[in-house]
């Protein structure tokens, strides 16, 4: 990886416009990984411009040679993952096992879904007498988060080639190191110039700067509410097409019936997960009010089974947060709901007990918490865990849906209430007993967790316009 310092723009490595640069830290150690070039204003036009020109000929490619781009992106993108899963690794102190076996995994499990989408694709069809034409819609500004970086990079990516696109690849500044390589792989793979385009930056400046430019057709943004509206807005004069995927913060259900040391066991771990930066993690645990001093004492178990420490250790679990900002953020809120007056069961400030050195926190958990808390109703992007009590199933859906989020939600218990409550969340996907993650369905939210859908035929969809030719088929 030689190439941090420069921009992949029209089919080649480039030195960029900018001076400025920034440095790439481990949240593990807090030491300078290494240094990456920032773009500026010019640096964005080159990229658009590379990407606008190569658009007239990639847009009228066969879906033959894009699936067998794929096929090639997808054989070295393996020969490469597990290099890719030790910089994730460094740069967001994601455990070695989860960086390398689900982070960078996920990467071709994406690419092969999206090619199995792409050989069954209908481009065309009839409707009586009118051909119904779906094609690429243009240039594409693609905007990813450092959280999970390549699971974001890949599913956009994949859909913008598979349909015809051409793009431009802006990753997170704190997680820059993955996307370098993966821009390395699309070049060995022979993506054609100018189809493919990535540059470093900052959201003020390259994010609004490819948001307003008026080449380009399309922004997919994933990353927090707050950013997404200021795409959104920036993008607005063009009336350019805006894909969102925000913030959550997803409500768990646990009804009566369910056996609730298993699904407190099990969802705490799903939530810290990644140090508890998963926009989808089930950070509101809904239990009966009548059972949840047992509900905190599971969950405090739970958490205290967690093994904090090193990434690079392969029996940690949990590593820090992703950097000083995000490690100062999760602070703020636990203070905050030790100041409202929930129920501190297990945590709380500071780091844990042996670890003076990188951005860890103690996974905690409030019992007692009520909706209307700060705690229970903001994103707070760690391991942290509200309790909160519900009298029936009607007042557990009204607590779920008492939210300006909707991405996901969490529901365990006997299998057809569970299902029944499942249709009543107001979210973009909803985990019945605990299923995994489905990289075939559609994913997106309600609400501001966003607009727009990825993975599947949905995320396919969303890089295409729809075109009528009347009378194609009249005699």
């Amino acid at each position: 990886m030689d190439h941090t310092l420069q921009f992949y723009i029209d089919g080649a490595w480039v030195d960029p416009i900018s001076a400025e640069t920034c440095p790439v830290i481990n949240p593990a150690t807090e030491r300078e990984i290494t240094s990456v070039a920032m773009g500026g204003v010019a640096d964005v036009d080159r990229a658009v411009a590379a990407a606008r020109q190569a658009f007239v000929s990639y847009s009228q490619s066969t879906v033959e040679s894009r699936l067998s781009l794929l096929d090639r992106i997808t054989t070295v993108y393996k020969s490469r993952a597990r290099e890719i899963g030790e910089l994730i690794s460094a740069e967001i102190g994601a455990p070695i096992d989860l960086a390398v076996n689900v982070q960078a995994a996920v990467g071709w499990i994406h690419l092969e879904t999206t090619r199995e989408v792409l050989a069954s694709f209908e481009f065309e069809t009839a409707h009586a007498s009118t051909m119904i034409r779906r094609e690429p819609i243009g240039v594409c500004a693609l905007i990813t988060p450092w959280n999970w970086p390549i699971h974001q990079m890949v599913p956009k990516v994949a859909a913008a080639l598979a349909a015809g696109c051409t793009m431009i690849l802006k990753p997170s500044e704190i997680a820059p190191l993955n996307a370098v390589v993966f821009a390395e792989i699309l070049d060995e793979a022979g993506v054609p110039p100018g189809v493919f385009n990535m540059l470093n930056g900052d959201g003020p400046i390259v994010g609004a700067g490819l948001a307003a430019h008026r080449d380009v057709d399309m922004v997919s943004f994933t990353g927090s509410t707050r950013a997404g509206v200021d795409v959104a807005l920036k993008a607005a004069p063009t009336v350019k097409r805006v894909a969102q995927e925000l913030g959550g913060k997803s409500a768990n259900i646990v009804l009566d019936d369910a056996d609730l040391a298993d699904v407190v066991s099990r969802d705490i771990g799903v939530l810290c997960t990644n140090t508890g930066q998963s926009c989808n993690a089930p950070s509101r645990l809904l239990v009966p009010s009548n059972r949840m001093d047992e509900a905190a004492e599971l969950a405090a178990a739970a958490v205290s089974g967690l093994v904090i420490g090193d990434p690079l250790d392969e029996a940690s679990t949990v590593g820090p947060l992703a950097s000083r900002a995000q490690f100062d953020r999760v602070q703020s809120y636990i203070a905050a709901g030790i100041e409202e007056g929930a129920r501190l069961v297990a945590g709380g400030l500071g780091r844990p007990d042996g670890l003076d050195v990188g951005f860890y926190v103690r996974p905690t958990v409030f019992s007692h918490v009520t909706n209307d808390m700060r705690i229970a109703r903001e994103e707070i992007f760690g391991p942290v865990v509200v309790l909160i009590g519900y009298e029936d199933e009607d007042d557990a859906v009204r607590i779920a849906n008492d939210s300006v989020y909707g991405l996901s939600g969490w529901v365990s218990g006997d299998p057809e209430r569970a299902r029944a409550l499942a249709r009543r969340v107001r979210s973009g996907e909803v985990h019945v007993n605990g299923a995994g993650t489905d990289f075939t369905a559609p994913y997106g939210g309600y609400g501001q967790s966003g607009n727009g859908r990825e993975f599947g035929v949905s995320g396919l969809e969303e890089y295409l316009e729809t075109k009528s030719i009347l009378g194609y088929y009249a005699s």
